[in-house]
């Protein structure tokens, strides 16, 4: 027969010993200050920052060849400078402008392609064709078509981003779409909710990370072919951009001036995932426990 709870009670190996209410231990261990520091993201990710100049400006040094690769010093120099001056300033605002206008008009196309697809098996199927064929086509190899179409300017720079744009979109729109459960959609039909409300007020909530994952592909996309569209445009157009800028300063042999100008699209890299994707997705997706931060990591 088991032994009971009174039975262990009677037993004389058992010992009681009362203890004040203040003597008891806290329920949870206090977080040590430097782990409270080390799980901030933001400082780990500085560290990862630091960690990497110091290794840029160690190398440089060792190779001692200014014209092959700047240290990273001389590169803060020349940013500094050119930012003084106001011609960076003034080039990233061309190069924005033009950025933003394909970037806008590629998703407005990848919104529409989507949502023709979620209707219609003909829409399907258009949009599956037209990812087939072009999404493989790099952006690059529409310059010589865009030049004779659109001629010198800031025309043939926008289309070649929309084709950068738009098929990674509306690829990851689609799949997120169709990754949303039949039983929300069933809810919306309850509900009574049209075509447009379904997709606003269901899809799109329930489709949002694969939404975000479009856009930062696509945003990415974009900035690698606006600078090389650029160094082909810039230089006949006189467009300005952040590739004009660059090319302009390697024929100079202003290698400095080089790295900045790459300098400046990582920072503009840095700034567009920290205060955009990344505040949408703490206010959307990881907020409402679609996303979580998972790893095989052990934490102390």
């Amino acid at each position: 027969m088991p032994e009971t709870l009174a039975d262990a009670v009677r037993r004389q190996d058992v010992f009681f010993e009362t203890q004040p209410a203040g003597t008891i231990g806290p329920i949870e261990k206090p977080i040590p200050f430097a782990a409270l520091v080390w799980g901030n993201g933001a400082f780990r990710k500085t560290i990862i920052l630091i960690a990497l100049a110091v290794v840029w400006e160690l190398y440089a040094r060792h190779l001692n060849n200014d014209l092959l690769f700047p240290t990273f010093f001389q590169t803060l120099t020349a940013f500094f400078n050119e930012t003084a001056n106001g011609t960076l300033p003034r080039r990233v605002w061309v190069s924005l402008k033009v950025l933003l206008t394909g970037y806008g008009i590629g998703i407005l196309i990848a919104a529409c392609i989507t949502v023709l697809a979620l209707v219609t098996r003909i829409g399907e199927d258009l949009l599956e064709t037209l990812t087939a064929m072009f999404n493989p086509l790099p952006a690059i190899a529409l310059l010589p078509l865009a030049l004779i179409w659109f001629g010198l300017g800031t025309q043939s720079i926008v289309f070649v981003l929309v084709h950068s744009v738009l098929w990674p979109v509306a690829l990851n729109a689609n799949s997120g779409f169709k990754s949303v459960s039949p039983t929300l959609r069933m809810v919306g039909k309850n509900y009574g909710l049209g075509l447009l409300s379904t997709v606003r007020q269901i899809l799109i909530p329930a489709a949002l990370p694969s939404l975000i994952t479009g856009l930062k592909v696509g945003w990415a996309f974009a900035w690698r072919t606006l600078i090389a569209a650029e160094l082909v445009f810039g230089v006949s157009s006189g467009s300005g951009g952040l590739g004009w800028f660059i090319f302009e300063n390697k024929n100079q042999l202003e290698i400095a001036n080089v790295f900045a100008g790459l300098f400046t699209v990582i920072l503009i890299g840095l700034a567009v995932e920290g205060l955009i994707f990344r505040a949408l997705e703490e206010r959307t997706v990881r907020r409402w426990g679609m996303q979580s931060e998972i790893s095989l990591r052990r934490d102390a």
